[in-house]
Order: structure tokens, then sequence, then C-alpha cells
């Protein structure tokens, strides 16, 4: 694909469709039911129900990130705004202090124009939106006014994979590419550790409707993604995450999904609280799952040094 015939996907949905999903997901607001939790507060009027958040979203930082995935780094980096607080609860999470005590500040939809922007005019390759989905109705609403101002880049929905089919559904034609996690391939594991017992069939009807939206991800000649799915599996210490499931799943939705095998979980927040994950995953146990993805016929494969487990 080259960079010259690229447009992002919101550009081209136009502006009147872009202000009816605006109206659409702002309405969702008064009767939360964002993501598969459905807890149906009043968030138009301040009330808050799992993730804590009302009406303004909460951005805990902004700016330039050279630590993601390749396609998305490139030579300019990736765009990221970390948003703060979260609709799963993850007991091992890295960034506890942004997504369970909300370390943010909240920001009306013209501050949060002005990041995008902002990103932008500093030669990013793209707009990371980190943990969006309990803000995906003030997402909308400043990618509005940002499009009006000329932001003309890739829109990456960087998302823990609990989402609403519903909801993922008013971002069809938003979104260039999806980069969610694939976290758990059983309900007790994830209630255990994320608080969410529905999360694999919640992922896996997601990760579906993401790749139904944007397909296989598409790279540009300069080594730049431009619009489909990425698919990030943190491999657990003791096969918790349960692997060659996932693999199997992501492998029967399409053997040329991308997929980061991530090797840098390590025991944060409460996780030197359960046995089973109070340590690094070994060398094998990596080695495990980047085979369990093999066998299952995918190949596009994003790979970390296994030094990291080596440290």
């Amino acid at each position: 694909m080259s960079g010259d015939e690229f447009q992002p996907a919101y550009r081209l949905l136009g502006e009147e469709e872009l202000t009816a999903r605006r109206d659409q997901a702002l309405a969702i607001l008064s009767e939360c039911r964002l993501c598969p939790r459905e807890c149906g507060v009043n968030r138009a009027e301040g009330e808050t129900g799992f993730c804590d958040s009302g009406r303004e979203a909460l951005v805990a930082s902004h700016g330039k990130h050279f630590g993601e995935e390749r396609p998305l780094v490139g030579y300019g980096g990736s765009g990221t705004i970390f948003f703060a607080n979260c609709n799963l609860g993850c007991i091992f999470c890295q960034n506890y202090d942004i997504s369970h005590l909300g370390h943010g500040q909240p920001v009306g939809p013209e501050r949060l124009a002005d990041m995008m922007i902002d990103l932008q005019r500093r030669g990013v390759h793209n707009i990371n939106l980190v943990t969006p989905t309990h803000f995906l109705p003030q997402i909308i609403e400043a990618l509005l006014i940002a499009a009006r101002r000329g932001l003309e880049v890739p829109l990456v929905y960087n998302c823990g994979g609990y989402e609403s089919v519903a909801a993922l559904k008013l971002l069809d034609g938003i979104v260039d590419i999806y980069m969610p996690d694939a976290k758990y391939s059983d309900g007790e594991v994830a209630q255990q550790l994320s608080r969410a017992p529905d999360y694999p069939e919640r992922m896996q009807s997601a990760i579906a409707e993401m790749h139904r939206q944007v397909g296989d991800l598409q790279i540009n000649d300069d080594g730049i993604a431009q619009r489909g799915l990425l698919v990030r599996h943190l491999v657990l210490p003791n096969n918790l995450a349960g692997s060659a499931k996932i693999m199997r799943f992501l492998a029967d939705l399409s053997l040329n999904t991308y997929v980061n095998v991530m090797a840098q979980y390590r025991p944060c927040y409460r996780a030197r609280e359960i046995e089973q994950i109070n340590r690094r995953p070994t060398v094998e146990e990596y080695r495990q799952a980047v085979q369990a993805a093999l066998d299952a016929g995918l190949h596009r494969l994003d790979e970390r040094p296994l030094a990291i487990l080596q440290c």
C-alpha cells in the first residue's frame, strides 16, 4: 500500500456521519452500556460505574511513544494518549496508577482535539488511544473537532479486548487500526485476574467485529501500519493465558492476523498475592506460546527478544 493513496477512515466517513455517530455515542452516557459490564449509570450527570468515570474524559498523558509495535512506531513514533481508569480490573496491571487509581486530568473535547493535533504536528504516524473503551463517546466528540482542524493520520484503538460489539459498531468507518489484547481463554482465570468472567467470549466477539471492520493489518512501503487488526497476547506464567486456544481462535479468524506475542509480564500491583503469577514467565513458557501460534498457522508474529526474560 502506498502512503500517497492513504486517507484515514474518519475522513472518508464524512463530517455528517461522524456528527451522527458522536450524538449516538454521547446518548449512551445517560445509561452507560459502553462495555460488557453494562452498569447503566447516568455518566452524563456525573454518576460512575465500574470504570469510575463520568462525563469528561480523563487523560494521564500524551506524547510520542517509541515502545509500541514496530509498524506503529516507524521513524516518527506513535502518538499516544493514555486515558485514566479502565473497564477491567487486572490485578497485575503495570499501569495501575492510571488504570486503578485514576491518575489523570479531566479534559473537554477541545483540549482532547488539541492533543491530537499537537501530536500530528510533532510528526507521529498515528493517534494511539490507550485504554479508550470507557471514553468512546468523548473520543468521537474530540475527533470531529480535530478532523475539522486537519487531522489526517490513522486512528489506533488500543484496548483491553473487553468490548461491546454494539459500541464497536459506532466506530465502524472511524477507527483505522484496532489493537486489542487477547488476554485469556478461560473465564475462571479472567475472573480471578481481571474480574471479568465473560472475558473470553466477549473478547472473541469483539475481535471478530474489529476484523470485520478493518481486515488484516496493512503496512505501507515504509513499514508503517495504516489499517487493520493487530492483536496483543501477553504470555503469563503457568500458561494462565491459555495461549494455544487463543492462537487457534485468531488463526480461524485469519491466518494473516498480526500477533504480538508479548514477553514483558512481570508481577506488578497485587500480582504477588497470587502464587501462580508472582514470577515472570520462563523462556520455555514464552517459546511454547510462540510455537502455539506457529502450530495454529499464524505467521505474522511480532516476537520480543528472549533476553527480556533473562534479566
